[in-house]
Formats: C-alpha cells, sequence, structure tokens
C-alpha cells in the first residue's frame, strides 16, 4: 500500500502564482551569458559608432507674408476675400508648409544641382561624401529608368581612370564618352576644384526618383508656433555644408516659383493689353483723320454758339457714354477670350477690372490653378487624376468668369442705351443746328470714346508694369541655413545604452526560450507540477565515471544524500518482512544501476546483508559495472531445475555484506522467465537469508516486466534523471501511484545539477569539508 492517504492521491498543491525569486536567481545563474552578450554588443557598437558618417542637422526660418502684399492683381479684393473666403485666392502658412514638401518643388533641386549623383571616398572603413570633389559623372545620355549603381573610380595617372561598376570594368581617359549599365551614357570630366590625386573615389548614382524621395524623409517642414507667420526648415545630412546648400536651394527654388507665378500673370496681361492697344490705337487715328478730313471738306473753323452750348450740354452725357462704351468693349474682348477654345489653357489677363473684387477674386484662383496644372504635367500626364481634377476646378471657375463677365456686360449695356436716349434728346433740341455740324458733333462723340478707351488701355499697361516691377515674392529667409555644430547621430551615450540593453535582452530571451522548449525535466517543480507521487532522493550529478561513490568516497555529498535516502526508505519499510525494494524507471539510461549500486553499498554500511538482483533480462549492465562474471543467474535457475539459490549468489568485493544474483544468459522470451513458477520460490529463500533486496528492472516506460516484478516489492523507487527523463513520461509514473499498481512507489531524482534543479546542497562543506577539518584537527593534536 501507499504510504499516502487515499483522500489525498487527488490532492496537489499548485503555486500559479509566479515566483520572480526563481526566475532571477535562474537569470543569475548565468551570468556569464550576460557578461559575454553586453561586451559582444559594447563592442559592435564602438565600431558602429566609429565607423557610421555623422549626421548633421540643418536648420532655416523663413518668414512668410500673409497679407500677400506683392503687388498681385488680386490684392485689391483683400478684403473681401477675408470676408468670403470662399475664393481661396489668399496664400496661409499652412498652405506655404505643404508647398515646401512637394515632390515636385524637390525634384527641381535635385536636378539642378545633381543630387542623385554622390562622390564618396573610402577612408579606412569608412565611406565618407565629399562636396567639392576633382572628379565629375556627367550623364549624356540617360535611361528612362537609371538603376542604384556604385561606381568605383581609381585615378592611375594624370589622365587616366580605370572604371568598375558591377560586371563592368574599363581603363578610359577624361571626357572620354562609355556606356555605363543601369545609367546610360556617361564620361568623367575633371572640375578643377580640387587637386587630383592618384586614389578611389566611389560615385553613387541613383534615379531622380529615389533621391527625391530620400531627400524628402530627411527634410521637415513646420510651423512651431501658429500666432505667427515663420516656418521652421530642417534637413538631415552627413555633409554640413552642402546639406546647407541644398536647404538654401530649396527655399531660394520655392521663393522664385511665387514670383515667377505673379509675373506669368503681369506677363499675360500686358500682352492682352498691348494688342488691344494696337487696335484701338489705329480706329482713333481713323476716327481722327475723318474728323479732320470732315473740317477741311466742309472748311470749318469754328463752332456756332449754339453749337458750343449743344456741345456743353451733351458733353457730360457723352462721357458717361464713353466710359460704357469702353467697358462694353472690355468685356467683349474678354468673353470672346474666354470663349476661344485655342485659350482655355491659357493663363487670364488681369487688373483690366479691378473695381470689381468678386471677378478679381475668381481670376486669381484660375490663374493659380493653370499655373500649378503647367507644374504638375512636368511630371504627369494630361490622364492623370490630379490633372483631371484640376481641369474640372478650372472648367467651373471658366464658366463662373464668364458668367460674371455677361452679368457685367449686360448692366453696361442698359446703362449706354440709358445714355443714347438721353443724349439723343439733347441732340433732338438742337434742330436749329445745321446738319454739317451735326455730322461733325458724331465723329467728335466716336472720337471722344476711342480716346477714353485708349487712355484706359495705356493707364491699365503702366499698372501692370509697375505691378510687375513691385512684385515681391510670398516669403523671404530671415534665418539662412546653418549646420549644428555636433552630429545628431550617431549618438554614442544612446548607442552604448541600446547595446547595453540588447545584451541584457538577448540572453534573457535565449534562456526564456531554452527553458520553453526544453522538454526534458530539469527542476524540482517540473515533477511536483506532473504527478503527486512523492520524492524520497535526490542524488546529485558524479563528475567521475566511477560507479562506487559511496564504497570509494564515503563522505561525498552524494554518499550523504544516498544515506538521507536510506532514512526516507525506513519510511516505506517499516517492518522486517519488508526487505524488496524494486528500481525502475521510463526509459534505459536513466541511473537505476547507479542507485542500485550505492543503495546496496549505504545499506551495507549499516550493517544489513543486502542482495543486488539484475533483473534486467534484456539489457544488464549491474554485473558489467560491478566486474561480476554473468555466466551464471537468474535465468538458470528458472530453466535449469538443478541450479539451486546458493550457485547463482555471488559475494562483492567493496563490501563483504553486499551479494548480487546476475541475469545469466539473456533468454529469448524474458517476460515468461520473470513468471516462471520458480521465480516465488526464489524470492521466498532470499529473503530468509538478506536483510534487503534491490532489484535493478528494465524501465517501466518500455515494457511490462518491472510491472511482473512489483508483486514481489515492498517498495519502488522510480528513477528520473534531470535533463533525460521527459516531461510527457512523468504521467507514467502518476498513473502508477494513483492506480497503486506498485506498492510504496517514490521517485528518486539521478544526475542533479542543483543551480539548475532549484536550490543548493551543502553536503560537500558539511559532510567532507568539516568533517575533514575536524579529523586533521584531531590528528595533529594527536601528534603534538
Amino acid at each position: 500500500m501507499n504510504s499516502i492517504p487515499e483522500q489525498n492521491l487527488d490532492l496537489r498543491a499548485e503555486d500559479e502564482t509566479l515566483d520572480i525569486r526563481k526566475i532571477i536567481l535562474k537569470l543569475l545563474d548565468n551570468w556569464y551569458l550576460y557578461l559575454g552578450a553586453v561586451l559582444i554588443s559594447l563592442i559592435i557598437a564602438y565600431f558602429y559608432s566609429k565607423y557610421t558618417p555623422p549626421i548633421y542637422q540643418i536648420s532655416s526660418k523663413v518668414l512668410v507674408n500673409s497679407n500677400d502684399k506683392g503687388g498681385s492683381p488680386g490684392a485689391q479684393g483683400s478684403a473681401l476675400m477675408d470676408l468670403g473666403g470662399i475664393m481661396g485666392g489668399k496664400s496661409s502658412v499652412d498652405n506655404e508648409v505643404e508647398i515646401l514638401r512637394t515632390r515636385f518643388l524637390m525634384e527641381q533641386v535635385v536636378r539642378q544641382m545633381e543630387l542623385n549623383i554622390v562622390y564618396q571616398e573610402k577612408v579606412g572603413f569608412k565611406k565618407r561624401e565629399i562636396y567639392q570633389t576633382p572628379i565629375k559623372l556627367s550623364i549624356t545620355k540617360a535611361l528612362d529608368t537609371i538603376s542604384q549603381t556604385l561606381v568605383t573610380v581609381d585615378v592611375t595617372g594624370s589622365n587616366t581612370l580605370k572604371v568598375s561598376a558591377n560586371d563592368f570594368e574599363k581603363e578610359i581617359r577624361f571626357n572620354e564618352e562609355f556606356n555605363l549599365n543601369g545609367v546610360g551614357i556617361v564620361k568623367l570630366i575633371p572640375t578643377g576644384i580640387a587637386k587630383l590625386e592618384h586614389g578611389k573615389f566611389l560615385i553613387q548614382v541613383s534615379s531622380i526618383d529615389d533621391r527625391v524621395a530620400e531627400l524628402q524623409g530627411k527634410m521637415t517642414v513646420g510651423v512651431t508656433n501658429k500666432q505667427v507667420t515663420i516656418m521652421d526648415l530642417g534637413l538631415s545630412y552627413p555633409h554640413p555644408r552642402k546639406g546647407e546648400d541644398i536647404l538654401r536651394a530649396i527655399i531660394n527654388r520655392y521663393i522664385s516659383s511665387s514670383l515667377e507665378e505673379k509675373n506669368i500673370i503681369a506677363d499675360s496681361t500686358t500682352t492682352f493689353i498691348q494688342k488691344r492697344l494696337s487696335i484701338i490705337s489705329g480706329e482713333l487715328g481713323d476716327v481722327e483723320n475723318k474728323q479732320e478730313r470732315f473740317k477741311q471738306n466742309n472748311k470749318l473753323t469754328d463752332m456756332s454758339e449754339q453749337s458750343k452750348l449743344l456741345v456743353q450740354s451733351t458733353s457730360a452725357f457723352t462721357n458717361e457714354l464713353a466710359k460704357a462704351e469702353t467697358q462694353i468693349t472690355v468685356l467683349s474682348e474678354l468673353e470672346g477670350y474666354l470663349k476661344d477654345e485655342s485659350k482655355n489653357k491659357r493663363v487670364f489677363p488681369a487688373s483690366l477690372l479691378s473695381s470689381d473684387m468678386v471677378f478679381s477674386g475668381i481670376m486669381s484662383q484660375y490663374n493659380s490653378l493653370l499655373i500649378e496644372r503647367d507644374k504638375r504635367l512636368l511630371s504627369d500626364t494630361e490622364e492623370s487624376p490630379f490633372i483631371k481634377n484640376i481641369d474640372e476646378q478650372i472648367s467651373g471657375l471658366r464658366a463662373g468668369l464668364l458668367s460674371n463677365i455677361q452679368s457685367s456686360k449686360n448692366s453696361y449695356i442698359i446703362t449706354r442705351d440709358k445714355l443714347r436716349s438721353q443724349l439723343n434728346q439733347a441732340e433732338g433740341r438742337g434742330e436749329q443746328v445745321p446738319q454739317i455740324e451735326k455730322d461733325y458733333l458724331k465723329l467728335a462723340r466716336n472720337q471722344q470714346i476711342k480716346q477714353e478707351l485708349y487712355i484706359f488701355l495705356m493707364q491699365k499697361a503702366e499698372e501692370t508694369a509697375i505691378s510687375k516691377t513691385s512684385n515681391l515674392a510670398i516669403a523671404k529667409t530671415i534665418d539662412p541655413p546653418k549646420s549644428a555644430i555636433a552630429p545628431i547621430s550617431p549618438k554614442q551615450n544612446t548607442i552604448y545604452l541600446i547595446a547595453i540593453v540588447i545584451g541584457l535582452i538577448i540572453p534573457t530571451v535565449f534562456i526564456i526560450l531554452i527553458n520553453l522548449l526544453n522538454t526534458t525535466v530539469s527542476t524540482k517543480e517540473d515533477i511536483t507540477s506532473a504527478t503527486i507521487t512523492p520524492i524520497i532522493g535526490e542524488i546529485n550529478h558524479n563528475s567521475s565515471t566511477d560507479n562506487l561513490i559511496v564504497a570509494h568516497q564515503g563522505r561525498s555529498a552524494i554518499s550523504e544524500q544516498f544515506r538521507a535516502l536510506r532514512t526516507n526508505l525506513s519510511f516505506y519499510l517499516k517492518t522486517s518482512s519488508q526487505k524488496v525494494i524494486l528500481l525502475t524507471s521510463t526509459a534505459s539510461g536513466e541511473g537505476k544501476s547507479f542507485t542500485a549500486i550505492n543503495l546496496g553499498n549505504i545499506l551495507a554500511l549499516a550493517g544489513k546483508k543486502v542482495l543486488l538482483m539484475e533483473l534486467d533480462l534484456r539489457k544488464p549492465g549491474l554485473s558489467a559495472k560491478l566486474g561480476v562474471a554473468n555466466t551464471t543467474g537468474f535465468s538458470n535457475y528458472t530453466i535449469d531445475p538443478s541450479v539451486k539459490v546458493q550457485h547463482i549468489i555471488k559475494p562483492l568485493a567493496i563490501n563483504p555484506n553486499m551479494f548480487i544474483i546476475s541475469s545469466g544468459p539473456l533468454p529469448p522470451n524474458p517476460a515468461e522467465t520473470i513468471m516462471s513458477e520458480h521465480t516465488d520460490d526464489l524470492i521466498a529463500q532470499l529473503k530468509e537469508q538478506f536483510d534487503y533486496i534491490i532489484m535493478d528492472a528494465p524501465p517501466v516506460g518500455i515494457i511490462t516486466d518491472a510491472q511482473l516484478l512489483a508483486k514481489y516489492a515492498d517498495a519502488t523507487l522510480y528513477i528520473i534523471r534531470q535533463k533525460v527523463t521527459q516531461k510527457n513520461q512523468l504521467y507514467i509514473v502518476d498513473q502508477l501511484y494513483r492506480t497503486q499498481r506498485m506498492n510504496n512507489l517514490g521517485i528518486v531524482v539521478n544526475d542533479i545539477v542543483p543551480k539548475d534543479y532549484g536550490y543548493g546542497y551543502g553536503y560537500g562543506s558539511y559532510g567532507e569539508n568539516e568533517t575533514n577539518s575536524t579529523f586533521k584537527s584531531l590528528l595533529k593534536k594527536f601528534r603534538g
């Protein structure tokens, strides 16, 4: 019967809380892994920080003129724009930030400065970018798609170079064109900026798109303070001076783009006015010539008093009518300009209807969209969704402009007709005026209308020319690009800190993974969490090949552990009739024979007569470890009736109280041999002769021989070996214990490494060192 009460068989104390102390101790046991990982990480960090090119931060500030006082044609309508806001004609800081972030702006700078070609020189293991390079790579004819290519240029002479890239290698001269795979037709030219010396240069060639994307990722644009219209620009680059020039070029290109937009509108307006002036000038000259010829033909020198009074009375109507006719003529020209399909994609002439602020707002937005469309067409096609969206907006605004012009024109026509009616009434009152003077009056009125239109156009031409010369950019630089003194990367302190953290994390993860992936029994907790079978013995790892530890090292820690096992067995074998101890395990190689030999020896040291029985009839090893011949043994006794008990019992030299019955010749049917009718008689006779009988049985997890012998055992020791026995095999011993198929079943853990098992042992210092020290002290006193 098992020693644990029946009611406790299904009770298991499970500690589900995380044992932090145990985890920490487990990690500390592997301190050497942490030390090695941290040292390796620090070495890698050192070389990384030493051979990684430094990155500098370039900063600049740009002030945006939010009131847009640059003389744009729509400036007169700014008050209405501020109130309505629906025309979108006014630039805001947020809009300018987005403009600076556009790919189109960066692409212009990359093409202008040829930033897709980077020159480097190798200093030791480090590559350093060169700005003022003595050699320049010129792409004469580029491929449609340029591949990332690293070109190595070796200066071999004053005019000879050795070029290699990928599978390409060639000896060339300066200004000699050659075909470079992945790039196109190129040539190398001396710049004369720096002295050309023998050595190697590295030229990194990439596509415009790749370089633009790379620089956009390194550039930052933002508004730190929303209360002001100042933009903060930043660029991280490995070469401080080149980074400053790149950021300066971006700002200059952005400012010049805003001026170009205003100048395009002004030029368009000037061209329109000049054409109209040419036409009106001719018409005015014709009218004046007709007036002169009329006077000559009719010999008119002075108007009569009546005519003078008539002219004076109608002058006011004539002036107003001339202004109305002028506005109608301008609006008709603008209407024709909008209806002309050939001019649908040309900017609209500005500053002709300055008094109409709504019209000016729509016109400014219309012209801005046309300019944006022309810019986008440099990189997009007509079928692009973005271009189509802009075309839809332009079409809508063009319809709005046409509707506004037609509405204004109709209003001026009504005014003109009313003025004509009033003028006719005034002229009707002058019937007494001779017909010749009436005809002259009509000519004078027509000449005055043409003259008013000519003066109006001349005035607008001058205003446009003045506005163009006074155009100001939308922004100005208030803090030029400047590089920081110290690089922003690599930061050595941060790198070393990260290296230390990684050096601590990697071993931790490694240890955790090893424990998670470990399928063998490592700790005591692995056993107690899988089975309720009690552990009655724990044997340390034997660093030597000696199987007779108790006999040869009687005061060692392992010997003390066998003494503890002997003590624990006394609670199982409580009567003198309980003598048989069965040793089994899950599989072979877990230390049954080693345990049997030393357990028998420790019992024999207590004055007990002990018999070892080698009952592993399939793979015996006990007799070989003890140096006993295995010619006659258990199998002989069960098969041959003439063999007596005394014939198979052999004494052992290690202790006079120890004896062995070897397995004998291996039988063809081991299980049937154990089940022989002679086995019962043999065990009964042996019990009368010996105090303890230790049966070294086969593994119970593989074959059933151990279970056949279980009926003879008074106590069963199930041997588990650390880092050998599989965790999933512990269910075997648990089932044996629960079903009580083996009497007084207990576990003996063998080959323990204390630091991995979960706690240390003090047997060595207590049992050996202290005893030896006491013995030496007594010996010294005796000799004295």
